[in-house]
């Protein structure tokens, strides 16, 4: 949950694909997280196998509530599988992941994570929450992709506003039915069950998710949707080999596409988690620096103040707030 937690050593996570997927590395577990614009059955079919919806979400303190909607599915206070309570703030998108992986039979996952898994069995939700944000290895894995608080503006007297607080939660098939697994939920959310022939769990996540976008505004955009799924290299690897050995020169070079535009994608996401992972502090102070010198730094101020106002008057004219400070 993006609230600032300075005590919890947990760093807010953005919700980047990019970034899940370079956890799911640390993590040892062959799988990527794509992005998700559409929950249509074309393009939910064109992710199989596709293990896990994650939800992100504007969090009320209603979205907590114990009290479901007769759409919201059923508690289920005897599931047996992985499931951990969220006891920090900023963990919640690590914990989201932690909880589908948990519940994915027969998955590899690095040493450190099958360690922390078997030791948690049986434990209740509560404790192994407090077991998993715990783990230094886990925290600085998960810190390690969030951009470097350098500049701290405590101790200025500034004002305090709150900002608006995001949450992950996770959707995936469980022992022949769909589950909702929210930290801060005081149990798995059970949605039914469903058919394996068709879109299989696939079509009743998608109608829990748009159920619950329903309820936000018609031009909110206060959500977003990542897809868990398998690797797609390594079939599609062994497509091109079947079709260079089958001499089908047309579906050959579809897949060359493909992979070539799986290799790009992976190359932004390196790009931008190395952005992630830099300090820009000296960069920003030697342009500056470099304006002052050559005269242009007040011509500069001027015109960013004139772009923030811009921002400001724009927003306000949307009856949004803005700080002006």
């Amino acid at each position: 949950m993006s609230r600032d937690d300075e005590n919890s050593g947990w760093q807010l996570t953005e919700s980047d694909p990019g970034v899940f997927t370079e956890l799911l590395k640390t993590l040892g577990v062959p799988l990527i997280v794509d992005d998700l614009y559409s929950l249509d059955a074309e393009s939910l079919a064109s992710l199989q196998p596709l293990h896990a919806l994650i939800f992100l979400f504007k969090w009320l303190p209603s979205s907590s509530g114990d009290a479901l909607s007769a759409l919201a599915g059923e508690y289920d206070p005897e599931f047996s599988g992985f499931f951990a309570h969220q006891i920090v703030n900023n963990a919640c998108a690590t914990l989201a992941v932690l909880n589908a992986l948990g519940n994915i039979p027969s998955l590899p996952t690095g040493p450190q994570l099958a360690e922390l898994i078997s030791f948690t069995a049986g434990m209740d939700a509560q404790t192994r929450g407090m077991v998993i944000t715990s783990a230094d290895w886990l925290r600085e894995a998960h810190n390690s992709l969030s951009p470097p608080s350098s500049i701290s503006l405590d101790g200025l007297g500034l004002p305090r506003k709150s900002e608006d607080a995001y949450h992950f939660v996770v959707y995936l098939p469980i022992m022949g039915a769909v589950y909702e697994l929210d930290g801060l939920k005081r149990h798995p959310v059970c949605h039914g069950s469903f058919e394996e022939h068709g879109e299989g769990w696939v079509k009743t996540a998608r109608q829990v998710i748009e159920s619950r976008i329903a309820t936000y505004p018609v031009d909110a955009l206060e959500f977003s949707l990542l897809a868990l799924r398998d690797d797609p290299l390594p079939s599609l690897q062994s497509s091109l080999l079947h079709a260079q050995s089958s001499e089908c020169v047309a579906e050959a070079a579809e897949v060359v596409s493909r992979i070539s535009s799986e290799h790009s994608k992976r190359e932004r996401w390196s790009f931008e988690n190395s952005l992630r992972r830099h300090n820009h502090v000296g960069l920003v102070h030697a342009l500056l620096l470099g304006l002052a010198k050559g005269g242009r730094l007040s011509s500069a101020q001027e015109e960013a103040k004139k772009i923030m106002q811009a921002r400001i008057d724009k927003q306000k004219t949307k009856g949004e707030e803005m700080d002006e400070d």
